[in-house]
């Protein structure tokens, strides 16, 4: 796991940091050629959730997401985009590359693992499907599974470091 995926890693809500190191090192594992994972994106103040709301519709470029901010599960550190570090030097977002040559999609493998630890897929939306995103809609407390939606985080109390408390 390279230095930007731990660092990434470590601003990501307390309760998903062990687990996205576990799956970024099963991912890894599975991975037996060129392409590791890297997260891209994790957490996402609401500022720089604007920022990209307003790509494509205030500033120039094509749309890159529909969420306002408060309205992206990445604004909560529940959530994560990645891409594939060829030989730990090239990003590379191809869906269907066959680093290993184990006859599945790299991604894929990936996709896989994220789903064995119950992360949604923006793969799998109907409409605007996000494929490097994937996000954590329920989460285990003490108090049981809690399904998550921005709807219900935003409303949420924060900690001192700006955290949901669940």
């Amino acid at each position: 796991m390279d230095k930007v995926t731990l660092q990434r890693i470590k601003k990501l809500h307390p309760l998903v940091r062990e687990e996205v190191k576990q799956i970024i090192k099963d991912c890894d594992e599975a991975l037996t050629g060129r392409a590791k994972v890297r997260i891209t994106q994790g957490l996402r103040s609401f500022e720089e959730q604007e920022k990209l709301y307003a790509i494509g519709r205030i500033t120039s470029g094509k749309k890159v997401t529909n969420a306002k901010a408060g309205q992206s599960i990445h604004n909560y550190g529940l959530a994560v985009d990645i891409c594939m570090m060829i030989d730990g030097k090239t990003a590379n977002w191809d869906t269907v590359k066959d680093w290993d040559n184990d006859q599945v999609a790299d991604w894929y493998e990936c996709v896989k693992i994220f789903a064995k630890y119950g992360w949604d897929w923006g793969g799998n939306w109907k409409t605007f499907r996000d494929l490097p995103h994937f996000e954590k809609k329920e989460i285990l407390t003490e108090k049981g599974l809690i399904k998550t939606s921005w709807r219900k985080l935003i409303k949420m109390k924060r900690d001192e470091n700006d955290y949901v408390v669940f």
